[in-house]
């Protein structure tokens, strides 16, 4: 048996998987094993010439959802082949009251790169393990190398005892008593527009609610979290420590009552760019999009960026990341998901090229196929 088995992996070490020369959006994307890649909800750094694609690392069936395995790490050089590179984060399997234990919910890790600690730095949202969507936590990991392994190190709420550059007096007053404590399923279901009820002011203690997030590491070295925040009615954009490692108590209000999801923020000629979605759960909706001359404001609503047949729905997809491409001047690429709600490791990946027209703005069109 142990002869056959041998046989057998010697020959699939010899066998060559079609090299893909374009991105087929929406199609099964198989890695250097040729299976599906498994990175959702996913980023992407780039490091000494090579790609690397961060993502949730989904199983099989109804329970697709929990973290079961961890955070997922491939490499590329062009964009279009990847290599497995096994998990660069894994959940603890042995201790169920760990924050990242075996079953919680992790979701949209992304990395980056600190030039003066020389550690590569992921964040995630996390809730924990059999507490539903009451955490609304961050997740921070660490590694020496870019394919880690990762080592966890802390998860907490962001900017606990600071209050916003953009805050407002009536947040410093008394919380609404009818406020409901605990997240009560995101759009529509608070009983009154979040200001009035003072959500911000709630969390003021304990720290902001933070579920779906980006990173973005500016020009100047500087890196910024975004995510939904105030029972998913309000962005927050948080400046870091220089370590990347926690909250420097630095952040802006962003789409107050707008109900946005999987921002991803980017930059382009001097200008700060957001495309995200409305929140409908695993459902795609119209994206949207906004610019802004500063990171903290103010920032303009620009639309659904998305035009042509599928637009309404985002190509039935949901941001996840804009990627610009290394080499390549002004170009763009939108990264999204197309979940699959009912099993969620078959969920595809929509990337497209983002044109910008006369002003400027944002253009996602869809492509069956396409290079750059």
């Amino acid at each position: 048996m142990k002869t056959i088995l041998t046989l057998l992996f010697t020959l699939m070490c010899f066998i060559s998987f079609p090299q893909q020369k374009s991105f087929q959006p929406g199609a099964i994307w198989p890695d250097n094993n040729g299976i599906h890649i498994n990175a959702h909800g996913g980023g992407i750094l780039f490091y000494k010439g090579t790609y690397y694609w961060y993502g949730e690392h989904k199983i099989a069936g109804k329970n697709g959802g929990l973290a079961k395995v961890g955070v997922s790490c491939y490499s590329s050089r062009d964009l279009y082949n990847w290599k497995d590179e096994g998990i660069a984060l894994k959940v603890n399997e042995t201790d169920s009251l760990n924050d990242i234990a075996s079953g919680c919910i992790l979701e949209r890790p992304k990395v980056i790169y600190n030039a003066k600690t020389n550690k590569f730095v992921m964040w995630f949202h996390l809730e924990l393990k059999g507490k539903g969507y009451d955490a609304a936590r961050s997740g921070v990991a660490v590694s020496d190398k870019p394919a880690g392994p990762f080592t966890f190190l802390n998860s907490f709420r962001p900017n606990a005892g600071y209050w916003p550059v953009n805050v407002q007096p009536f947040h410093k007053k008394s919380v609404a008593s009818i406020v409901k404590e605990k997240y009560c399923g995101g759009k529509g279901c608070l009983p009154a527009p979040p200001d009035s009820l003072n959500i911000l002011g709630r969390d003021f203690k304990g720290g902001q609610m933070a579920r779906d997030m980006n990173l973005f590491v500016d020009d100047d070295g500087s890196a910024y979290h975004i995510y939904s925040s105030e029972e998913n009615s309000t962005l927050q954009i948080s400046k870091l420590t220089d370590d990347y490692l926690s909250y420097s108590g630095q952040y802006f209000r962003v789409f107050t009552e707008r109900y946005m999801e999987g921002a991803a923020l980017f930059k382009r000629k001097g200008k700060y760019y957001i495309i995200a979605s409305d929140c409908t759960g695993w459902a795609p909706n119209a994206a949207r999009s906004a610019v802004a001359d500063q990171i903290f404001g103010n920032w303009t609503e620009l639309g659904n960026p998305c035009i042509g047949e599928g637009s309404a729905l985002t190509f039935k997809s949901q941001s996840t990341f804009v990627l610009p491409v290394q080499g390549k001047k002004d170009t763009f690429i939108f990264m999204g998901d197309h979940w699959m709600e009912k099993n969620l490791i078959d969920s595809r990946y929509i990337w497209l090229p983002i044109k910008f027209n006369e002003k400027g703005n944002p253009i996602l069109e869809w492509k069956d196929a396409w290079s750059y």
